[in-house]
């Protein structure tokens, strides 16, 4: 069985993959210090919990936008699943679709990944969201060429922001407004759900409505992140939301490279 890692900036998903298929995942927050031993006792815990044991996993895929996570990742392939863990993106486990862009080496592994991913679902022209630290925007055109996209601020970052600059303004939760869906708050929190969510959902509405223009073409959008379901309520911007989508590419590029 597979055990692909996507390692985030702000956490690192484990999922075990069975024939494209995924078993179970475990989440923990990202931290470069922490070594192979420490995720090896942890990860065994919870194998045990879904009936697993580490003998379990006979292959390990690791996509990662954090270099200094990779290293003891590598370690925990080596020393507790007896394997050389793929690496996506390098050597046989490239990312095999054109990149039509000026800094292709620039690309974010989480990012490629949910191109293979989607190229790979969906046919045509696609405008694929990222709701992770940073909110991407990324497009790929019908035959599969990665034509360029938009990082913003996560949602959370925005929020992060907001209070640790305004001394007076204190931390809520991220949802949508209560009551008949008004945007003009009668109170503090009520103005600073407004700001974050509405102006949230317009951010992603105007940047879909003017890549779709400038595409010029029929676009499908295809939302991902753990973020993602939050928003799916308010806005009909999203033609279909798969929240495991960096882990389907990964499961696809460890294919690819065994061939």
């Amino acid at each position: 069985m597979l055990l692909a890692v996507d390692a985030g900036n702000t956490n690192i998903v484990f999922a075990l993959v069975e024939s494209g298929q995924i078993r179970a995942r475990w989440r923990i927050a990202t931290d470069p210090r922490r070594t192979a031993d420490e995720y090896a006792v942890w990860l065994s815990q919870l194998l045990g919990l879904e009936g697993f044991t580490m003998a379990t996993v006979t292959g390990v895929i690791i996509g990662t936008v954090v270099p200094r996570a990779l290293h003891n990742l590598q370690v925990l392939a080596q020393k507790y699943f007896k394997t050389e863990a793929v690496i996506a993106g390098k050597g046989d486990a490239g990312w095999g679709f054109q990149l039509d862009v000026e800094e292709p080496e620039q690309l974010g592994a989480d990012r490629a990944l949910n191109c293979i991913a989607a190229h790979a679902n969906h046919p045509g022209d696609l405008i694929i969201i990222d709701f992770g630290t940073a909110t991407t925007f990324d497009v790929i055109d019908f035959k599969g060429t990665y034509k360029g996209g938009v990082i913003a601020p996560g949602i959370n970052l925005s929020l992060d922001a907001l209070v640790t600059a305004a001394a007076k303004l204190p931390r809520i939760a991220i949802e949508a407004p209560h009551g008949n869906n008004s945007v003009i708050g009668r109170n503090t929190v009520d103005q600073m759900q407004i700001g974050i969510y509405w102006g949230y959902v317009a951010m992603i509405e105007g940047l879909v409505a003017r890549t779709k223009a400038e595409i010029g073409r029929p676009s499908k959008v295809i939302a991902t992140g753990g973020l993602a379901v939050l928003f799916e309520k308010q806005t009909p911007v999203f033609d279909v939301i798969e929240p495991d989508l960096t882990i389907q590419g990964l499961a696809m590029l460890w294919e690819r490279s065994k061939v």
